[in-house]
């Protein structure tokens, strides 16, 4: 499908708690625009202003779903006028997210003390991967670097190869995305109980170490070595973790609880096996490469599609691991309704859910400079029509 056979995405009002708070965006890619779609998703009226000549990663932007429910300006805020034209924005905004390294944002005249002189109020949140102060605040990085250092990738993996890489998930997403929605709104509250805007500082190295809060209570009183794959949570326990099937799907265990524990011994059909009982097992380290065992070659007896049907309705904790494009059809899924088809797009839904402010995805992916009018006129910025009457020239490299 081309860019021009994805329908344009049509306007609606918002929808959800946020409704009524608008948001600026400037444009970046990774953690800064998921925080910001996950505002737009919970109904805020998010204005994400773009550069001339896209991001930088070469996404179609027809397809890019973290800019669903927004709306798009073009700014240069390199050319003489670009900053007074965001700072219109800001006046009139609640919250500002921006993911330029440390001072950009102030070279460019639209940092923390420019936005403050025309709106008190505003929440400036600044997402970063190192921070704004330290020794590496200044330096290029991307996620794996930043959970490298935390200790949280060490943890991830088989203890005879190297860390496995959960995509961008953990660091991006879940330390850096969601402890900036989290910060913004916040500070939000905070100032409209009558306090001022602030500025809210989400380094993915500080939300991700925090992620880990559990593991280092664990390590303190010596429930966990500081080793993959040798504890009960990172794949070193033989009822939690992943194993192959006949058909090389592969099928995830968590049957922690004595109770979950037993029937899934049982469901999986060795509860009765020869030797030493497996009930004990559990809880005897000593034991799990012999009980590893046994669950592996049960597991390669079947395909996947067989293991789930045995598992299915019971309290084992186990289930199929799904690939990206077999997710939407789980039938648990499917009936919650966890993904949607938006635009052409499958994608998942708007989270969590509320029951008396619903959300849904109302508009497909924000085109860079396409609500220009609209926004002009809804946030009464008449500087941003004079700036799309004329051609916006390429952003530097």
């Amino acid at each position: 499908m081309t860019e021009t056979q994805v329908p344009a995405p049509a306007r609606s009002p918002g929808q959800g708690p946020l409704t009524g708070v608008r948001v600026v965006e400037l444009a970046g890619i990774g953690p800064g625009p998921f925080a910001a779609m996950l505002l737009a998703d919970l109904g805020a009226d998010v204005v994400r202003v773009d550069r001339p000549g896209g991001p930088g990663l070469g996404i179609d932007p027809a397809y890019d779903v973290t800019n669903r429910n927004k709306r798009s300006v073009v700014v240069d805020l390199k050319a003489p006028d670009g900053a007074d034209r965001v700072l219109d924005l800001a006046e009139r905004a609640d919250i500002l997210v921006e993911g330029f390294r440390p001072g950009v944002a102030e070279r460019l005249g639209v940092g923390p003390g420019d936005c403050h002189a025309r709106n008190p109020g505003l929440v400036y949140g600044r997402m970063t991967g190192w921070g704004q102060q330290g020794p590496l605040a200044d330096r290029a990085g991307h996620d794996i670097a930043y959970i490298a250092r935390t200790g949280t990738l060490g943890m991830i993996g088989s203890p005879d190869r190297p860390p496995a890489v959960p995509a961008n998930l953990l660091g991006d997403y879940a330390g850096g995305s969601l402890y900036l929605v989290v910060g913004v709104l916040a500070a939000l509250h905070h100032a409209r109980l009558g306090g001022t805007g602030q500025v809210v500082d989400a380094a993915i190295v500080d939300g991700t170490a925090h992620l880990s809060a559990m593991i280092h209570s664990m390590l303190a009183v010596g429930a966990w070595q500081d080793r993959r794959g040798a504890n009960l949570l990172d794949g070193g326990c033989p009822y939690y973790g992943t194993y192959e099937t006949a058909d090389g799907g592969h099928m995830a265990v968590g049957a922690l609880e004595p109770q979950f524990y037993d029937e899934f011994l049982r469901l999986l059909g060795i509860e009765d096996e020869e030797g030493p009982g497996l009930s004990g097992a559990r809880i005897d380290v000593t034991r799990w490469p012999a009980l590893r065992e046994r669950v592996t070659a049960r597991f390669k007896g079947r395909t996947r599609d067989e293991w789930t049907a045995v598992f299915d309705g019971s309290d084992a904790c186990v289930a199929p691991v799904l690939s990206l494009r077999e997710a939407p059809h789980d039938p648990h899924l499917a009936a919650r309704g966890t993904f949607t088809d938006h635009a052409g797009i499958t994608q998942p839904a708007p989270a969590p859910r509320f029951s008396a402010t619903p959300t849904s995805v109302r508009t497909g992916p924000a085109r860079p400079g396409a609500d220009t009018d609209d926004v002009a006129r809804d946030w009464d910025v008449p500087r941003l029509l004079s700036a799309s009457r004329h051609p916006q020239r390429k952003a530097s490299p």
